[in-house]
């Protein structure tokens, strides 16, 4: 992320920073970088699909000693692409890159990768915790930045575009920012969290009498995620500022060459004239369309963390969506992928480790994501034919229903990224309201809302009726999932899955339990005898690729699930994803166990309780 080579130049100096102590303060964070960093800071195994339940631990570890050191934070998270797609290279880019780390875990090799659920496991640990946060339309950068400098604040994230910008409460790395290392201060000061700030005037001055308005023009020729011009590899080779200095060398002839002019204006200006005629207009619109991302934003984000008030919105105001779906935009309510869905028709779908040689598991919850496309574009059901009417048919309305929209998907082809056209669902004719468009969505009946989210899973809510809400869309997306994958799972991927859960569950109710319920014995001995288990066998097991495919294609059933039911507004509660509700070591532990030694699964034999929802949730999906 951000201006190429600046984290590596800046680290290996080590003198741009200063020392300092967090405390009293309000504090902004880049949300994006913090849940990748606290994810790749807590896991091991990176094969397995996932461990959310650490990274709901350490969520809740980081803002606690930031509340510990009276610190108020305010977490701001990257949204979709934007309107103008303009970062679609280099997320092109980092999808093939992404795809072949999966690739090589699934080998055996190291690596590491995000799992599939891991934003939305952060989204609701925060609010749990009762974190402000917002999610913006498109990229954050300039909101965040905007937001720290009205505060006057500290901003912490982990993306070199930071040090770009002139920061009042200046930036600090979440690599620099020992939040596991909270002090005890001076007497009556409290404690602090130790820190290191990037200081832009120690930078600026290293390269002599480089003005801070020219950090813009730098990262743009130098080179970040929006911008890399084939036609400024000629004025590199004739001001001979290539191949400079070693590793760093470019960067800093670049800065040294910037430090002679006292306006960006005069620096472009020079910069053009090394460059072909025919050439120079398109740079220039280019590099200044570049540089606008560095500009002050117009955005006000205290209004939203003070009443709730979202104005970065103007991109879909003017395309006409509801303001409903941009205040759950900004909630975090709704997913970037439905408003990449809506405003670009274009999605991706993240690689997990898995069988490279089969379909990809998303293949799976392809009926879901149809119909979230057809809801997003106001696909219409086709209407019957009405032999006793006279009436000639509305040709327009016959051309609309030919062709539904196509929303377009980047997802992996065995070892390769592809770009699929995918047809919009139409929902049943029999459940059609009219108003399931979007502007109406929220008139539709809870009802009915409820009835298309479960015929499209083909599940009945009678099913589920008897279980904890919270459950009740897992158990769903489970029997769908059990019915569409491909390979078909089998009884043992099934029966690990479901005690998996009940694991979970039995986590909640004595690690978290509710205050006017008192945790039973048996639940305590259960989970106390779980535990020992689990640390003696699951280190000692081993991965079975076809068996991650299938809970890989699980994974993006209940993303896709959760996204469909946020869309049609929570006719079904939404699962506690933080709660433990999928383990990949536990799942694929399981799965061998089962295999080897089928008695594991009275493995909460000691409470009543649990063995009864396991039998419950077992008869309920195989029925």
């Amino acid at each position: 992320m951000g201006v190429q080579g600046l984290t590596g130049f800046v680290e290996e100096r080590g003198s741009f920073f200063t020392e300092v102590r967090v405390r009293d303060t309000k504090l902004v964070i880049d949300g994006s970088s913090l849940y990748h960093r606290l994810y790749f800071g807590c896991a091991e195994d990176f094969r397995r699909g996932g461990e959310y339940g650490l990274l709901s631990a350490a969520v809740a570890e980081f803002f606690g000693n930031l509340r510990a050191c009276r610190v108020s934070p305010f977490v701001v998270l990257d949204g979709g692409r934007g309107v103008g797609d303009r970062k679609l290279p280099t997320l092109k880019a980092r999808a093939s890159e992404r795809l072949r780390a999966a690739a090589g875990l699934s080998r055996g090799d190291g690596g590491c990768l995000l799992p599939l659920l891991a934003r939305e496991v952060f989204l609701q640990a925060l609010s749990r915790l009762g974190i402000p946060f917002v999610q913006c339309l498109g990229e954050a950068d300039r909101e965040i930045v905007g937001l720290a400098n009205r505060w006057g604040c500290p901003l912490v994230s982990l993306d070199s575009d930071f040090c770009i910008f002139d920061l009042a409460g200046g930036y600090c790395p979440l690599s620099h920012f020992q939040w596991r290392n909270v002090r005890p201060g001076e007497a009556g000061t409290g404690c602090y969290i130790p820190a290191r700030c990037f200081s832009l005037e120690k930078f600026c001055g290293h390269f002599g009498t480089l003005k801070r308005n020219l950090l813009p023009l730098f990262a743009v020729v130098h080179g970040n995620d929006y911008v890399e011009l084939e036609a400024l590899h000629g004025f590199f080779s004739k001001t001979r500022l290539a191949g400079k200095g070693g590793k760093h060398g470019r960067l800093q002839a670049l800065l040294h060459w910037l430090a002679q002019f006292a306006e960006p204006i005069q620096a472009l200006e020079s910069l053009l004239e090394h460059l072909k005629k025919h050439q120079r207009e398109k740079v220039k619109e280019i590099l200044c369309t570049a540089m606008e991302d560095y500009a002050p934003s117009d955005v006000n984000l205290e209004d939203f963390f003070q009443n709730g008030e979202y104005e970065c919105q103007k991109d879909g105001r003017g395309m006409g969506l509801p303001r409903w779906v941009l205040q759950a935009l900004a909630q975090g309510k709704l997913s970037p992928f439905i408003s990449d869905a809506l405003m670009l028709k274009s999605t991706f779908l993240h690689v997990q480790v898995e069988n490279m040689q089969r379909a990809s598991v998303h293949s799976t919850a392809l009926p879901i994501r149809q119909l979230i496309y057809g809801l997003l574009h106001k696909a219409s059901p086709n209407p019957a034919p009405n032999p006793s009417s006279n009436s000639a048919p509305n040709p327009s309305l016959n051309e609309q229903n030919k062709e539904p929209p196509v929303v377009w998907e980047f997802d992996r082809l065995q070892k390769t990224l592809k770009k699929t056209p995918v047809r919009a669902a139409n929902p049943p004719t029999a459940l059609w309201d009219e108003r399931f468009t979007l502007d109406k969505l929220l008139e539709v009946p809870l009802s009915c809302r409820q009835m298309l989210l479960l015929e499209t899973l083909e599940v009945k809510m009678s099913l589920l009726e008897s279980l904890p809400c919270h459950l009740q869309l897992p158990v769903a997306l489970t029997c769908y999932w059990l019915r569409c994958s491909e390979p078909k799972v089998n009884l043992q991927q099934l029966k690990a899955l479901l005690l998996m859960m009940v694991s979970g569950e039995l986590h909640r109710i004595t690690e978290d339990p509710d205050p006017t319920v008192p945790c039973a014995e048996d639940d305590t001995a259960a989970y106390n005898e779980f535990l020992k288990w689990k640390e003696k066998m699951l280190p000692n097991k081993g991965f079975n690729l076809d068996a991650a495919h299938g809970f890989c294609q699980w994974q993006c059933c209940l993303q896709m699930g959760l996204y469909l039911n946020q869309l049609l507004c929570s006719p079904l509660p939404q699962p506690d994803l933080s709660s433990r509700l999928y383990s990949g070591s536990l799942v694929h532990g399981l799965y061998q166990e089962l295999k080897s030694t089928p008695s594991v699964e009275n493995l909460f034999i000691s409470s009543p309780k649990m063995t009864q929802l396991y039998q419950v949730l077992l008869n309920r999906v195989v029925s």
